[in-house]
């Protein structure tokens, strides 16, 4: 814990006629045997060297800078002592407004410095119950594994080497390439982006197979990976039977498969031989097998979502209809569940069609004569960014015809096809008489079909909630490309979205890099990310463990594993630092060295309550998610978007760090009201560490059943979900609580 602090009041960056002096004298007073040195400077950015001379003169372990937000201007060297931020400016005098809604003149108001006050002491408070973290850095292995060794693999396993890490790649089939076999033409890969290019592949293959630092495994797949990021143990079976390796980190590069016919039966396709879909037809391409003369790429599967979602809804309605002694079988239940998730897989691959059919409509115009003719018929023509400038150019190539179209109808005339378009650009509806008709492909990831990496973890040896991402193996790929739900393992290419060929080349590199952090990450003892740089960890005191496993369960990351007894067995490099295990602990057995139980919950007994309610007005404790909610405050504070100043702010790591016992610390203490800010949850999530939000509404209904038997009104507690881009709406959502707060009372506890 932090026994000497430095205290420093950044002059510039407060403002808002608050008294720094008297601030600081505050905390000579009330701290005098844990603050030798408290100072009050006119800028805090020109003060490096005093801030040192103090640490060396006064043995100073933990230094407080109270100015503006850590987020928005922290100093920018580093000290070899604690250090934390006190947020005077942003979320205390830029974002004060006085209760009756009077403008702020002249003087700080008393309630303005009793904010200010609060939250230097929490700062003190929190440094004091901080510890600076034990460094838990492994060697880190440098050797990447990837798994797949199609285009994406094979472009990841060359960045991979060129850094200087070995790489071993790992390939199902019997030779390397993947689906780009069938694609000797790629779509544009390279400036000036406006025609098809020679994917090379045969080249790029050599490249990989005469590396000496890539060891190339065919006819192979994983059969345990086990371990942590940093020192990962492949198992992989082979030909010749199991091989281990010692691993530093993965790439997941096993690409995608075809959704599969029977989806798109009502087109056609799988019924009738003149009825095919882009990726069999690529392989025809190829093999000099097309001799259509009229060809018809269709880029409309509503004839077949309509046929899924309608078979769906009957599924369902046959369901709901069922008498209760009868629930609907499970194989009912996944008709419905396959049927709505290959209307998505077609509606995500709508890119890669678009992109891919324009390139085949090419190739086939080029490869015959004038007779051949191709029609392009297009509800959403979807090209990917500079992929833009081929698209303006085959909408001039001879032999090439572009319509938007609703294809509402696709059928057998005897030794030909027909296709009926209506609303299309010709501004007439019109039968269209083709040899061959060709549909867009659903792009499927194998994650979504198999279990590819084979975890030999505690969770389980798939990704968990795959169905979330609708089979992608990516954790949140918004706000972390190449993340997945298990740290040290990266998704490239189409494992984790449908992509064009250039764009899986620019998805492997991304990926490389990530691992390569990974690794680096690990030898330094420090996540990865979010919390980049972070060295800090969960601590287990196991002597007072109940083995509930609540930790291991609710962990989003599978970062802890179990013995026979239930004791966690942590892995400190697959941690994110995000808190969640300490949340849901019962017996507070978990712990961060500068994030833990006791510390926040000291935080919340620094605040004073007052016992007047009426007169003073109620005291809000907002615990607030430092990824969404918390950067929202500060924006809102940096426009001057006030709200209400009986409000107090704690930054938490996530939601889902968040422990029951500050809930009852702050109700005990007297707060009237505890406000829970996080990240949106639910199918269009947005947490950073995916079930973080989630997991603490869950908790939150506990929280009411003790609430409730404690006399105590389950609303004062709440829950709301803030975007990082909601700034302008969080102090009217923070506002409204409060108000609600001002009907329901005081808090019965209040003055106990």
């Amino acid at each position: 814990m932090a026994s000497k602090i430095g205290v420093y009041f950044d002059v510039q960056n407060i403002g808002g006629g608050l008294d720094v002096e008297a601030l600081a004298e505050q905390v000579r007073s009330k701290w005098s045997d844990l603050t030798p040195v408290v100072k009050v400077l006119p800028m805090l950015s020109v003060a490096e060297d005093e801030v040192r001379a103090d640490i060396e003169a006064n043995g100073l372990d933990g230094v407080l800078f109270c100015g503006a937000s850590l987020r928005d201007e922290a100093a920018p060297w580093q000290l070899p002592v604690q250090v934390e931020h006190v947020n005077l400016r942003e979320q205390c005098v830029l974002a004060y407004k006085n209760p009756d809604g009077s403008a702020v003149s002249g003087a700080a108001p008393a309630l303005l410095t009793q904010m200010a006050t609060d939250y230097v002491n929490m700062g003190v408070v929190k440094l004091q119950k901080s510890n600076m973290p034990e460094s838990a850095a492994i060697e880190g292995i440098k050797r990447i594994l990837v798994i797949g060794g199609g285009w994406t693999g094979l472009t990841a396993a060359q960045e991979a080497a060129k850094t200087g890490y070995e790489v071993i790649l790992v390939e199902k089939a019997d030779k390397l390439g993947g689906a780009v076999n069938n694609m000797p033409m790629g779509s544009p890969l390279q400036a000036p982006w406006e025609d098809r290019q020679p994917t090379n592949l045969a080249e790029k293959i050599a490249a990989v197979t005469g590396n000496s630092s890539i060891t190339v495994l065919l006819n192979s797949h994983m059969a345990k990976l086990e371990g942590q990021p940093g020192e990962f143990k492949a198992t992989v079976a082979t030909a010749n039977g199991e091989q281990t390796f010692d691993i530093g980190s993965v790439v997941l590069a096993t690409g995608w498969v075809p959704l599969a016919e029977k989806y798109l039966e009502s087109m056609g396709l799988g019924v009738n031989p003149k009825v095919v879909h882009a990726a069999q037809f690529a392989k025809m391409l190829g093999e000099g097998k097309v001799d259509a003369r009229r060809i018809a790429f269709v880029l409309d599967t509503t004839i077949a979502e309509e046929a899924l979602q309608k078979a769906a809804d009957e599924a369902a309605a046959a369901e709901a209809e069922a008498p209760a002694e009868a629930p609907a079988e499970e194989e009912e239940k996944g008709f419905v569940k396959e049927n709505l998730e290959s209307i998505k897989h077609l509606r995500y691959s709508n890119a890669v069609n678009s992109v891919g059919m324009l390139r085949m409509a090419n190739i086939i115009c080029d490869k015959t004569d004038d007779a051949v003719q191709a029609f392009v018929l297009y509800k959403d023509m979807t090209i990917p960014g500079i992929l833009e400038r081929f698209y303006k150019k085959m909408q001039d190539r001879l032999g090439l015809m572009m319509t938007k179209a609703d294809v509402t109808d696709i059928r057998d005339a005897g030794n030909h096809m027909v296709v009926s378009c209506k609303n299309t650009l010709l501004g007439m509806d019109f039968d269209l008489d083709v040899d061959l008709v060709v549909l867009p492909t659903g792009v499927v990831p194998t994650t979504a079909k198999d279990v590819v990496v084979e975890f030999d973890y505690r969770q389980g040896p798939d990704f968990p909630d795959l169905q979330l991402f609708d089979g992608f193996a990516d954790s949140n790929y918004i706000c972390f490309p190449y993340e997945t739900r298990r740290t040290g393992v990266y998704a490239a290419g189409c494992v984790r979205q449908p992509q064009t060929l250039d764009a899986c080349e620019e998805d492997a590199r991304g990926a490389v890099l990530k691992a390569i952090q990974c690794v680096e990450a690990a030898s330094h003892g420090v996540a990865v990310h979010p919390r980049s740089g972070d060295n800090s960890y969960p601590v287990f005191n196991f002597v007072r463990c109940t083995q509930c496993k609540r930790c291991t369960e609710e962990c989003p990351f599978g970062a802890l594993d179990d013995d026979e007894k239930g004791t966690p067995k942590p892995n400190p490099a697959r941690c994110r630092r995000c808190g969640t295990c300490f949340g849901a602990c019962p017996e507070r057995v978990i712990s961060f060295a500068n994030y833990n139980i006791d510390q926040i919950g000291s935080m919340i007994r620094e605040v004073v309550v007052p016992k007047d309610f009426k007169k003073e007005g109620p005291r809000i404790l907002i615990l607030a998610c430092e990824n969404d909610a918390y950067p929202a405050l500060d924006m809102a504070g940096m426009r001057r978007k006030a709200w209400s100043p009986y409000c107090r702010i704690i930054p938490v790591r996530c939601l889902g760090s968040v422990n029951a016992i500050w809930v009852s610390d702050a109700m005990s203490k007297g707060f009237d009201g505890v406000l829970l800010l996080g990240c949106k949850y639910g199918e269009d999530y947005q947490c950073h560490f995916i079930k973080g939000s989630e997991i603490c509404n869950r908790r939150k209904e506990n929280i009411a059943e003790t609430l409730n038997r404690l006399g105590v009104q389950p609303e004062r507690v709440d829950q709301l979900e803030v975007a990082i881009d909601e700034y302008d709406k969080v102090p009217d959502m923070i506002d409204e609580f409060v108000a609600r707060i001002v009907e329901l009372g005081p808090n019965p506890f209040k003055g106990m």
